[in-house]
């Protein structure tokens, strides 16, 4: 009998997913800079009723606010921290992400975000002072 190839079907499904974000990232004018991320709100803590300064933050609208709490729409969110930068509740946002080189990010309060950031930006200003000066 001829079954029906569930994995192929799992492929094609986060293939279509993939290009669906691309799109829509692409008519938003947004430039992706991780290869895949995650980004997950504890409803538990999160103080969204009073602030919304995540939904705020957020370039792409990814964040809303939806029967009684802050929802995801994560075709369209880029792991950028902006979320986690504006929160007033350390831990109640946690986003994880891949760079294109592989390394593996993860953050869930301001003072973790920050200090990402600054690492990122130093590493970018270290290399190109060693492209620069190099014999």
């Amino acid at each position: 009998m001829g079954g029906v190839d569930i994995f192929q079907l799992l492929m094609e499904n986060a293939k279509r997913k993939k290009e669906r974000r691309i799109e829509l990232l692409k008519s938003l004018g947004v430039r992706e800079y991780f290869i895949e991320g995650s980004i997950k709100i504890d409803a538990g803590i999160c103080q969204g009723i009073e602030c919304k300064l995540c939904i705020k933050a957020c370039p792409t609208n990814a964040l809303y606010w939806s029967y009684g709490r802050v929802n995801i729409v994560e075709d369209v969110c880029i792991y950028c921290a902006a979320c986690v930068l504006s929160c007033i509740v350390d831990n109640c946002i946690k986003v994880t992400r891949k760079r294109p080189n592989g390394k593996i990010e993860s953050f869930s309060n301001p003072r973790d975000a920050i200090r990402l950031l600054q690492s990122h930006s130093s590493e970018r200003r270290l290399n190109i002072v060693n492209r620069v000066f190099r014999h």
